[in-house]
């Protein structure tokens, strides 16, 4: 592992264990070169995956684009940020599984915002206005009675 701080090659694990969930790997390092302490963390991957964009070019997936763009729609909300890196993680988890290494943008973006819709309506709605491309507020008021309808739904069943 490089340090980030002198770029040297020879680095040190002083530390590992993993995270609450398990799904990665903590580790503290220090570097001998420099003795700058830093943390990487280790996850498993099952599959490298391409993201096939919207214009057809193909990029490699990548978790921190993900993580930072559900996080920009969650910016300021309530949401505890281990069910937000499970959510991204479970996300990751389907991409990588469904058996294809190309996956579309659409693909990924729908899967996003199905999850958020489960995690949080505002975050869901703001992913949705910028994935969708919303021109007016009339893309709002649609996404909004799709979701009070859903919620509506829900009562009755509730009620019965």
């Amino acid at each position: 592992m490089r340090c980030p701080n002198c770029n040297s090659l020879d680095t040190q694990v002083k530390d590992s264990r993993p995270t609450e969930d398990s799904s990665v790997i903590r580790r503290r390092r220090v570097c001998v070169a420099c003795n700058f302490r830093f943390t990487t963390f280790e996850r498993v991957q099952l599959r490298e995956l391409t993201v096939v964009k919207r214009n057809g070019r193909r990029v490699p997936f990548d978790r921190d684009k993900l993580m930072r763009s559900v996080s920009i729609s969650l910016r300021k909300r309530q949401v505890e940020p281990e069910r937000v890196e499970k959510m991204v993680s479970t996300i990751v988890r389907e991409l990588e599984t469904g058996g294809e290494a190309e996956i579309s943008s659409e693909v990924i973006g729908e899967t996003v915002m199905e999850h958020l819709r489960t995690l949080d309506d505002v975050a869901y709605v703001r992913f949705a206005s910028v994935y969708r491309n919303f021109r007016e507020a009339k893309d709002f008021a649609d996404v909004l009675g799709e979701l009070s309808g859903e919620e509506e739904a829900r009562l009755a069943a509730i009620r019965k």
